[in-house]
């Protein structure tokens, strides 16, 4: 009897200690790197900090040298002929592809190319988040098709299963990150 209540005890004791660092568990799942970069230029191109945390967790969980298998990189996983197109875009001089690894230039790039998709459709977020992981191109072809949208400015059916999985994705990291990092984002 009186080890069923030591073993119940120290139960309840672990319980206790995993509740109360609840929260440093999930940082641990959920981490946050380049705040001052994320603050920074989300700030400039008007755009809330968790939804490029959020993209940034989706693309590369902050992994700076992350390739993908299509060959996107950095931060953000911004491809070679969107970099190119946004550097002339934003009047970078001197801009070099190899540099996009760099965490202050990726996201800055990134937060200029999610302010301009909200930008093309009117601050639809999922439009725009749509587009940064099929294309502006298609997303405006589903946006053309009754079949995936009724008005031709919202989506109610994405036909793409990994673009609705990364919508999702998106959605539920950034809910996530407002929870963590709130008081962090707010006090740096």
């Amino acid at each position: 009897m009186k080890a069923k209540r030591i073993t119940i005890w120290i139960t309840l004791l672990l319980l206790i200690v995993f509740l109360a660092n609840l929260g440093n568990l999930a940082r641990l799942l959920y981490p946050v790197k380049y705040v001052e970069h994320i603050k920074k230029y989300a700030a400039q191109y008007d755009i809330d900090p968790y939804l490029i945390m959020s993209i940034i967790k989706t693309e590369s969980n902050f992994d700076s040298d992350a390739v993908s298998n299509k060959k996107a990189s950095g931060l953000m996983q911004i491809i070679e002929p969107t970099a190119l197109w946004l550097a002339d875009k934003m009047e970078l001089e001197d801009f070099q592809y190899e540099n996009i690894t760099d965490p202050e230039l990726n996201i800055q790039m990134g937060c200029y190319y999610v302010h301009y998709l909200l930008d093309i459709y009117e601050g639809n977020e999922e439009n725009a988040m749509a587009a940064y992981n099929a294309g502006e191109g298609t997303v405006n072809r589903w946006l053309e098709n009754k079949e995936y949208s009724s008005d031709g400015k919202t989506l109610h059916t994405i036909p793409y299963p990994e673009t609705k999985h990364y919508i999702n994705k998106l959605k539920n990291n950034r809910k996530i990150y407002g929870l963590l990092y709130k008081i962090r984002l707010d006090d740096q």
